[in-house]
Order: structure tokens, then C-alpha cells, then sequence
């Protein structure tokens, strides 16, 4: 597995936190599980392999720093979503968002230029290219406006 579909199914949990009340640690082992990935392992092959150790952490680390920031993040998310509301914003790019803004402000081992350009590879394959576009618009700003190097 490669750290690209760790993010990415990092990105699928952040978007599955939204439908849980699952207390995050619990949601993590669940779906961190050989059973969920066998289960899911047919739908996508994203699951076909279980993360090594390294891979899990960074997973772990991933949603669970969305999870904590979530008010801070969609902050962000609001304020440079020029002429949209939140709420207008699918819960799928606000997931990709959340997964890249907290690898910029959290992960510094992380280049931003890295962060954006998963993101959008990321968003490629769920969201359409105008939905992409504002994604990719939102994260540029974000790290132009409010990242000091």
C-alpha cells in the first residue's frame, strides 16, 4: 500500500465520521479491521491490502487530527469558499478539504504543494472537475493567506 491510498483512505473515513457516533478510536478499529477490509476489499480496490503499521498510524493519525480540528477546518473551508456556504460544499470535498488542510497545518514533514496535489487527485476521482477546481482554489488560498513559511 502506498501512502497515496493511505490519504485516500483516510479521506473515506474523515467522510464516514460525518455518519457515526462512534466515538473515534472505536470507528478506527472498526474500520481499520481485516474484516472491514475483506468486506469492502471486492467494491474497491483500495481495500485489497491491510495497511502495515507505519501506513495505520498515519491513517489514524490522519482522521484522528480531522476529527479533533473539525471546527477549526471547516473554518477555513467557510472562509475561503468565496460565495458558498458550508452547507452548500458536498461532504466529500469538505472530507478531501479537512484531510489536506490538516496535513498543512499539522504534518510538517508533509510539503503543502503535496497536500494540494493529493487532494486533488484525490477529488478527481469523486467530485466533478468544477468541484475540483474550487477544492484545488480553496487550498491555494488557504496556504497563501494563512501559512507563514
Amino acid at each position: 500500500m502506498t501512502r497515496n491510498t493511505a490519504r485516500e483512505i483516510a479521506t473515506h473515513l474523515a467522510y464516514e465520521l460525518s455518519f457515526t457516533d462512534l466515538d473515534v478510536q472505536e470507528f478506527l478499529e472498526a474500520r481499520l479491521s481485516e474484516e472491514n477490509f475483506a468486506d469492502l476489499a471486492p467494491e474497491s480496490e483500495l481495500y485489497a491490502q491491510m495497511p502495515n503499521a507505519k501506513q495505520r498510524e498515519y491513517i489514524c493519525r490522519l482522521v484522528s487530527g480531522v476529527a479533533e480540528h473539525a471546527a477549526e477546518l471547516d473554518t477555513y473551508i467557510e472562509k475561503y469558499a468565496q460565495g458558498w456556504r458550508f452547507d452548500r460544499i458536498s461532504l466529500v470535498a469538505s472530507a478531501i478539504m479537512r484531510v489536506a488542510m490538516y496535513e498543512i497545518l499539522y504534518m510538517p514533514d508533509i510539503p503543502h504543494g503535496v497536500a494540494i496535489n493529493e487532494a486533488v487527485e484525490i477529488a478527481k476521482k469523486y467530485e466533478t472537475p468544477e468541484t475540483v477546481r474550487f477544492l484545488n482554489g480553496i487550498l491555494g488560498s488557504f496556504v497563501r493567506q494563512e501559512i507563514k513559511d
